[in-house]
């Protein structure tokens, strides 16, 4: 778990991270270097889910690699799955990071939604909904690692 005070905000109790995987953790399906010891670190504080459409395949060996669980979303529309995914988690107590539109949804009803730009850039309806904007995946799974960036950066 990792446990946030926010000076004059709420306490955050985060449970869960839900990853999107293209754009967010790998670029054209390939893991971005550094992601993967980061997730090693953060998996003993947070269960972990890797949720994606899996465009270009790979996303359940992805997941085996990093060691967290797997969620292929079903064909159609993702952003209204991934919603529900937090949602059937809890979504007081998740963290979600993504960078496409169809991340929005869950962006917005996590607890915490962390929007990161790469290769393929962040949709803006993704970035209206999150929390934070992270120039990076490497920089938002920091901010999970070291929560006082969080509190500075939450604080109203």
């Amino acid at each position: 778990m990792i446990k946030i005070d926010i000076p004059n905000g709420p306490e955050l109790n985060l449970t869960y991270l839900v990853l999107d995987l293209n754009g967010t953790l790998a670029v054209d399906g390939a893991l971005l270097p550094g992601v993967a010891a980061r997730i090693a670190s953060l998996s003993e504080r947070l269960e972990i889910f890797l949720l994606t459409a899996n465009t270009h395949g790979g996303g359940a060996e992805t997941a085996r690699k990093l060691g967290i669980q797997f969620t292929q979303l079903a064909p159609g529309p993702g952003g209204a799955q991934k919603e529900r995914f937090v949602q059937e988690l809890g979504s007081e107590a998740v963290i979600a990071v993504g960078n496409g539109a169809n991340d929005a949804p869950m962006l917005k009803t996590a607890a915490l939604g962390i929007v990161v730009n790469g290769a393929e850039g962040a949709a803006p309806s993704a970035i209206l909904s999150a929390d934070i904007y992270a120039p990076n995946i490497l920089d938002a799974l920091d901010l999970l690692l070291h929560p006082d960036r969080l509190r500075a950066t939450l604080r109203p």
